[in-house]
């Protein structure tokens, strides 16, 4: 096989596969989106159970959602590098 063929061949794979990354995103955003619902819907018990230690809650909650949140930007570069 010559080199020029398996261009031909990589160049007309990826165009066959190109929106499944638009697709992978859409799936790999759906558990960054439950885990920020879970993480804010705890945090408002919490505050709601004891209003004394909101702060912390509240500091706690974004920490949650920021870890949460990488998973998403993870999923998104993957999508571009693959």
């Amino acid at each position: 096989m010559s080199l020029a063929y398996l261009a031909q061949e990589a160049a007309t794979t990826t165009e066959k596969f190109k929106g499944f990354g638009a697709i992978g995103y859409g799936l790999a955003a759906i558990g960054p989106g439950i885990g920020v619902g879970i993480v804010v819907g705890k945090a408002i018990e919490g505050i709601a159970r004891q209003p004394e230690l909101q702060g912390t809650i509240r500091t706690n909650m974004f920490l949650g959602i920021a870890f949460t949140e990488a998973l998403a930007l993870i999923g998104l570069v993957a999508g571009f590098i693959f």
